[in-house]
């Protein structure tokens, strides 16, 4: 089982701003190298699972403080049960971590990220103007931003609910983070991210704004909504600081780098805009119908880890088939496909 060291901020954006002489951006990806070296040369922390007979549906909580150190997981301060503490920052991580439970137990009926109950573990505060937040395989860590370009990484719910996600794929279909799958992988965390988002809030898919990170940017960015759109990929941003968002829409603007490993957090526009299509399509909350069928590939065991665009579609029209036969599902489905011109035959 592969566990990437995945960010919410992609590598790219925090280059461009470095390279402009910013010195959180800096030392971001300072911090962010060393733990991509960490994770592949130490064995990371196993979260231990819950025993069978203390599976109770609930959530296991515990958000730890930093305080301001790159030291995991740091101080514990709030557990499950607990009541809220003065710090706003660490109620809304355990707030954000109750919420992408509850997606996932009350909708699909999983047990935390692994599906066996393993416990939610966060750290706030990590690092000095830290301008990220990241899943390293075991746990969820938040930045508080610089204040300027980034603010409170646990301001946005979805950015919680993106970061544990990349832990559900971790326990399912294992992606591999690179070129295809690996924008996949990301796109997967933005699709559930945003579901999280919408039923913490009650939204339908045609009420949701199907932004993620909106909130994040800070008074620093003059022409910017979020990190991502899903409706609209390559609109989140287009400022004269952080540039113009790169994600494409379509195939036939398919970003081909090394960078990025591969451009995971700049093609994953494609299989985003493709969920938008079906959900809004369906209509509705995107959780139920749009959602059930991105479960039920992710979960159904078909998916090889360096799975790519064509064959994910492929799997998502069989598990629309599967579930609900020849009916609207499944022509919503194979209609967002092509529009975003990956085949499905």
């Amino acid at each position: 089982m592969t566990s990437p060291f995945c960010t919410i901020v992609p590598p790219h954006l925090l280059e461009k701003l470095a390279a402009d002489g910013r010195e959180s951006a800096q030392r971001t990806l300072q911090a962010d190298s060393a733990l991509r070296t960490r994770r592949r040369v130490t064995t990371l922390r196993a979260a231990q699972p819950a025993p069978a007979s203390a599976l109770t549906g609930n959530p296991r909580r515990a958000v730890h403080d930093a305080e301001h150190t790159e030291t995991l997981p740091g101080r514990e301060v709030r557990a499950e049960g607990d009541a809220p503490v003065g710090d706003a920052t660490v109620n809304r991580a355990h707030a954000g971590l109750g919420a992408t439970f509850d997606l996932f137990m009350k909708v699909y009926g999983r047990d935390s990220m692994d599906g066996s109950g393993m416990p939610l573990i966060a750290t706030v505060h990590y690092g000095v103007d830290y301008a990220n937040a990241f899943w390293d395989g075991s746990q969820m860590v938040f930045g508080d931003g610089d204040g300027d370009l980034f603010l409170d990484f646990t301001l946005p719910v979805d950015v919680i609910g993106h970061e544990l996600a990349h832990g559900f794929t971790q326990y399912t279909a294992n992606l591999e983070y690179y070129g295809q799958s690996g924008a996949l992988n990301e796109s997967v965390s933005d699709v559930f991210g945003a579901l999280v988002k919408q039923y913490a809030l009650g939204q339908s898919a045609a009420e949701a704004d199907w932004l993620i990170g909106a909130g994040l940017l800070g008074p620093g960015v003059d022409r910017g909504v979020a990190l991502r759109s899903m409706k609209e990929p390559g609109t989140a941003y287009d400022d004269d600081v952080l540039g113009k968002d790169p994600q494409p829409g379509h195939m036939d603007d398919y970003v081909r780098t090394s960078r990025d490993n591969g451009g995971v957090h700049i093609n994953s526009g494609i299989p985003n805009r493709a969920f938008h299509l079906l959900a809004t399509e369906l209509g509705g909350n995107a959780w139920e119908r749009a959602g059930l069928i991105w479960y039920d590939v992710m979960t159904g065991g078909t998916l090889a880890p360096d799975t790519r665009f064509a064959e994910f579609a492929a799997a998502t029209v069989a598990a629309a088939k599967a579930r609900y036969g020849d009916a609207a599902e499944l022509q919503a489905v194979t209609k967002a496909w092509a529009a975003v011109g990956v085949p499905v035959d």
